[in-house]
């Protein structure tokens, strides 16, 4: 180890999501090589994407741009409105759920926030939905105030009506019978021909059977998105590879190295950021049914925190409130979200589970601790106790991981999400899980990028020489995925 690693500790890889411009993407018509090789003789051809996507704080439309000659993914815009501000019920609609923090949802309230979103994002980007567009990906990370995992349709279908309010033709919401049906600038780049969409996305399975944890396609986006965005460093991250995604809720993935179609062996379940939004809420700086740090962050917030006494602060706040472990098989919420244990176990999946107290009851009470750090420490101290709280939690969630046999040698971390990624938190987080993984890298917006991924999927559109999913340092899996359709194919007949 040199020397600069030995007094700082290893350093994190951080994906950051790189920004173009839409008159850019029509402007550049070659792939640049290596330095000094000139220019590739493919014309780019860009793949747009709108990530919509329901969260317990936040609201987005993130548009993207895959370049299909590299697989690397471009941000065009990043729309964030907060889910509080969400208009509250009219007579007559029906509630049909609740964020985390207890605001109201109604099919016509979700559809208006998203419509409105998605319109300024488009605005803000100067893009055509009809002409420039070319797929919409749609999820929610609001699953605490549903009864079980499969009410989050309905949300869902809200979504989608949003999407519709916004001009958005049904046509892109849904993937192309055949190749015929894309547009043809896409045509060359799909293997509608050649292979089916069969749930798979990025090579990975979702555990069969019943839906296991109300946020799966959550994980299964994140985990796509931290493969893509992983393109932008040196890190394999295929698999065998771990996903922990901090937003409000946890969502991530445990997956094997099986070809062609690894499968999810493990899921990542309950509360995140929700644990250091409510210890802001004591500092009483922010909305105490509605804040979050996000409303305070600012990089030079941790200018002269006591990092010592923000360690002890944190582990504190682990051995009073924060319960992590291996989700009991009795239990239907965990951390908030609904869960199905006696599914997941039936399917070969272990989920692990996140909690303050028993399902967040005791997120007043980190409010009240919240306070006392504020109090006696400064604003400073309590944010550095934030990235250690949640250094802490990736540290005893893959621990536990560990513990249960779940994770398989050289496998990759991926992280993401904003109470995983902010401030101290890669650095801290690094220190605590390096050893146990063969790479680490922290990656920004992977469920956009993940909505890119799965929208590629969906439309059979792939880059076999620069491949997303497979095993970590192997070849495209089209051959093996062609032949085991074939030999399904083959099955069904007979």
């Amino acid at each position: 180890m040199s020397l600069l690693k030995r007094l700082f500790g290893p350093k994190p890889i951080i994906a950051k999501s790189k920004y173009k411009t839409i008159e850019e993407i029509k402007a550049s018509p070659f792939t640049k090589k290596t330095v000094g090789s000139g220019y590739a003789l493919n014309p780019d051809v860009y793949y747009i994407v709108a990530s919509v996507e329901l969260g317990n704080t936040t609201t987005k439309c993130i548009l993207t741009a895959t370049n299909l000659n590299t697989s690397r993914s471009y941000l065009l815009d990043k729309t964030v409105n907060m889910t509080r501000d969400i208009r509250p019920p009219k007579p007559g609609e029906e509630v049909f759920g609740e964020t985390v923090w207890g605001v109201e949802l109604t099919k016509e309230s979700v559809a208006e926030l998203v419509r409105d979103t998605i319109l300024e994002s488009a605005k803000r980007a100067r893009i055509d939905i009809e002409k420039d567009l070319d797929f919409v990906v749609r999820s929610t990370g609001v699953t605490a105030g549903f009864a079980s995992p499969k009410d989050v349709g309905q949300l869902i279908i809200a979504l989608a009506e949003g999407c519709l309010k916004a001009g958005i033709p049904p046509r892109k919401m849904a993937p192309a019978l055949s190749v015929d049906n894309l547009p043809p600038r896409l045509r060359r780049f799909s293997l509608l021909d050649k292979v089916i969409f069969d749930g798979a996305v990025a090579s990975v399975i979702p555990p069969t059977g019943r839906q296991v944890v109300a946020n799966e396609m959550e994980g299964e986006l994140v985990t796509a998105g931290i493969k893509i965005g992983a393109k932008w460093t040196k890190i394999d991250y295929r698999n065998p590879c771990v996903s922990l995604d901090f937003g409000t809720t946890l969502a991530g993935r445990i997956v094997n190295s099986a070809e062609p179609y690894a499968r999810t062996i493990g899921n990542f379940c309950g509360l995140a950021g929700a644990i250091p939004d409510a210890l802001i809420r004591g500092t009483e700086m922010v909305d105490k049914e509605g804040g979050a740090a996000i409303d305070l962050y600012k990089k030079s917030i941790l200018k002269g925190a006591d990092w010592k006494k923000a360690r002890e602060n944190a582990e504190m706040v682990h051995e009073e409130v924060i319960d992590i472990r291996k989700v009991p098989e009795d239990r239907r919420r965990f951390g908030t979200v609904p869960v199905d244990p006696e599914a997941a176990y039936d399917a070969g999946t272990t989920l692990i589970g996140c909690d303050a107290g028993k399902n967040g009851d005791k997120l007043g009470e980190l409010a009240k601790i919240g306070h006392e750090i504020y109090q006696e420490d400064g604003i400073h101290t309590l944010f550095a106790t934030l990235d250690y709280v949640s250094a802490l939690i990736a540290k005893r969630l893959i621990d536990e991981a560990f513990e249960e046999g779940v994770i398989e040698d050289g496998s990759v971390l991926g992280v993401t999400g904003r109470a995983g990624i902010t401030g101290e938190k890669p650095r801290l987080i690094l220190e605590y899980v390096n050893k146990r993984f063969k790479d680490v890298v922290f990656v920004s917006d992977a469920l956009a990028l993940g909505a890119a991924v799965m929208a590629r999927c969906m439309n059979s559109i792939g880059t076999p020489h620069t491949p997303i999913g497979g095993r970590q340092g192997g070849p495209c899996i089209l051959g093996m995925r062609r032949k085991l359709q074939r030999k399904k194919e083959e099955k069904w007949i007979e």
